[in-house]
């Protein structure tokens, strides 16, 4: 499983991907955080009496307006029951009318306190007022792969148009990031060889890591002149980062080597010295911080994050679960997955990068 470690704020982390909470009741101004319990859709409301009969016929007949007071009074007793509400919040529930559920309209629910409102919440509540449920509708219209592109950077494994997508946002400095990367090759080439289709976006954690931006736009200058390069590099540099900046991890050490080894890589390359040299002393971050922007709308807040197809794994996984989500890609694309996956004697599942942050 993935690592997760705590987080404050907006701050990102390397190791680890946002920590996983309940459902929250309210996304709004409120102070107080409440986290819902109500995770089954539908819950039963208490038996009706006669009189609270008529009064639901009555609201059934009025569906669209007001909700009659002894039906608004069970809906918020259900809610406060299931999701731990305060006394302090007054929970108000109006605008009964049609929903797109049959059998179901639905009200409007919302929650104040000291004079702040939440946004509106929507519930249903069957036309016989016996059940409340809570429905979310989401659009999956889109393919998932469109949801992280791959153009214009460089890949390794199957071609543009392989039908599996792997793409990682990678800080060069981040030691999870690190273990991850040497998981992950040769291990899913090898099992998917063209199928699959790796590239890396760049998501250098410039708060924790002095040189990791250095590193990102040195990399991207060899990308420029060639994709083996490319790759070279970042090979190296994970391999080797608790080695770069020396003993005294200083970040001027680290930029001198980084630029060595992107020098060195280019003339291995043949690629064009002059182009490179002046694309280093630029320094030039627009390329990156394109990349970060691209992290920060998909919610990213620590690395490694890996996206197969769309679906986002946070942290450092198994290779195991990356067997079985790209399986599922490629099920889904209407090809056959390769054979399952079969361990070396003395292994018993495919292998999975190291869980201890290195220096």
């Amino acid at each position: 499983m993935g690592l997760e470690a705590p987080r404050s704020g907006a701050s990102r982390a390397c190791g680890c991907g946002p920590a996983i909470g309940l459902r929250e009741i309210m996304g709004i101004v409120l102070n107080v955080a409440m986290r819902l319990r109500f995770l089954v859709l539908a819950v039963s409301v208490a038996a009706l009496g006669c009189h609270a009969q008529t009064a639901v016929q009555a609201a059934n007949a009025e569906a669209g307006g007001k909700v009659p007071a002894e039906l608004a009074r069970r809906i918020e007793v259900m809610i406060r029951s299931r999701s731990d509400v305060p006394p302090q919040y007054v929970i108000s529930i109006f605008d009964r009318k049609k929903s797109e559920v049959p059998g179901y309209d639905q009200v409007t629910v919302t929650f104040t306190a000291d004079g702040n409102a939440s946004k509106p919440l929507t519930f249903l509540v069957s036309t016989d007022g016996k059940t409340l449920a809570q429905f979310n509708k989401f659009d999956i219209s889109a393919d998932p792969k469109d949801k992280v592109s791959g153009a214009g950077r460089p890949g390794r494994g199957g071609g543009e148009n392989a039908p599996v997508l792997v793409v990682g946002f990678d800080d060069l400095e981040c030691p999870f990031c690190a273990r991850m990367h040497a998981a992950l090759f040769p291990a899913i080439l090898d099992r998917y060889k063209d199928q699959v289709r790796v590239v890396y976006l760049d998501f250098p954690l410039t708060d924790i890591h002095p040189w990791a931006m250095h590193a990102a736009i040195d990399a991207n200058c060899l990308a420029s002149a060639s994709v083996t390069g490319y790759w070279n590099f970042v090979d190296y540099v994970h391999a080797h980062a608790s080695e770069i900046g020396g003993d005294d991890h200083s970040a001027a050490k680290a930029s001198v080597a980084l630029d060595k080894l992107a020098q060195d890589e280019a003339v291995r390359q043949k690629a064009n010295g002059a182009d490179l040299e002046a694309c280093i002393k630029r320094q030039d971050d627009t390329k990156i911080r394109a990349s970060m922007k691209v992290g920060d709308a998909l919610g990213l807040t620590g690395t490694p994050a890996t996206f197969i197809n769309g679906e986002k794994v946070d942290g450092v996984t198994s290779m195991e679960n990356i067997f079985r989500i790209v399986d599922g890609a490629l099920t889904a694309a209407g090809l056959t997955p390769p054979p399952p996956y079969k361990a070396p004697p003395g292994q018993t599942s495919p292998p999975t990068p190291a869980m201890t942050p290195g220096n």
